[in-house]
């Protein structure tokens, strides 16, 4: 019995040691993790660019934190007592010691393996398509139309129409949007939605915005999550309310829709966001 205490002390007195270290291993990993998000641009996937700059500060300060707490553990090596180890366990914590560094850590190796990816239609349809920007973004008082319809974005269509929302005064103009694809099931099947993600802070709150497109054949040929390159005119159809697509109802609205003309097949932008 005596030496089944010797022994879970012994192991519990080396545990002590290692949980500095991983606690240096921990910082070090998150500080490489965002400066990799940030070098390879995969932190378009995340979050805002107005943020871009924090990350990066952050991450270099992760790793100069790395630096200076190896430092500090080196010249304590030989000062650190038994007496003064065993005083530490005093301390009260959420989990025992060294699981949440052991979670932090799991999580930002995780990170390091899997890449982050564009979100998907399946995300839009559980979040439900919208033809209006979300509350974050700029009141349409501020908004003023300054570039031509062939040069709009999606998203500088979805602004101009919330802005000066009578979808009879864009008939005819024409337009030329990218999006990924995605099929609502209230709309016929020569019936699309031309969608992208718009983020306000980070991808958590990334709201899904489109506009329907007429075709003439059947939207079976482009399947959701196709990103298309669209050419053709502006036109008024009544349809059902794309935000009714995660709803049993049939609400019909007059709206704007994009009848194409033209339809390309591109590749997903490497940067698939608006803001």
């Amino acid at each position: 019995m005596i030496s089944k205490v010797k022994k879970n002390h012994n192991f519990s007195k080396k545990f002590r040691k290692i949980l500095p270290w991983l606690d240096i291993f921990a910082l070090f990993v998150w500080g490489i993790l965002l400066l990799k998000y940030r070098l390879t641009g995969q932190l378009r996937l995340l979050i805002h660019p107005n943020y871009f700059e924090l990350v990066s500060v952050t991450g270099v300060l992760l790793l100069i934190l790395t630096i200076l707490r190896i430092l500090e553990l080196l010249n304590s090596f030989n000062k650190t007592t038994d007496s003064s180890s065993d005083n530490n366990l005093g301390h009260i914590t959420l989990f025992p010691p060294g699981i949440s560094t052991g979670l932090l850590l799991i999580v930002a190796i995780t990170g390091l393996i899997i890449n982050p990816r564009v979100l998907t239609s399946q995300i839009a349809l559980q979040r439900g398509v919208r033809e209006s920007l979300p509350l974050t973004e700029s009141l349409p008082e501020s908004f003023q139309i300054s570039n031509a319809p062939l040069d709009r974005t999606l998203i500088d269509w979805v602004r101009t129409i919330n802005a000066y929302p009578e979808p009879d005064a864009y008939n005819n103009q024409e337009a030329r949007i990218q999006g990924f694809v995605l099929h609502l099931p209230q709309l016929p099947d020569n019936y699309f939605v031309i969608a992208r993600f718009v983020i306000a802070c980070c991808a958590v709150d990334a709201t899904p915005i489109g506009i329907p497109v007429k075709i003439e054949s059947s939207r079976s040929e482009y399947p959701p999550d196709t990103w298309l390159e669209i050419e053709g005119k502006m036109i008024t159809e009544t349809l059902a309310d794309l935000s009714q697509n995660t709803r049993n109802t049939n609400v019909n609205k007059r709206q704007l829709v994009l009848e194409a003309s033209s339809l390309k097949i591109i590749p997903t932008p490497k940067d698939p966001y608006d803001y």
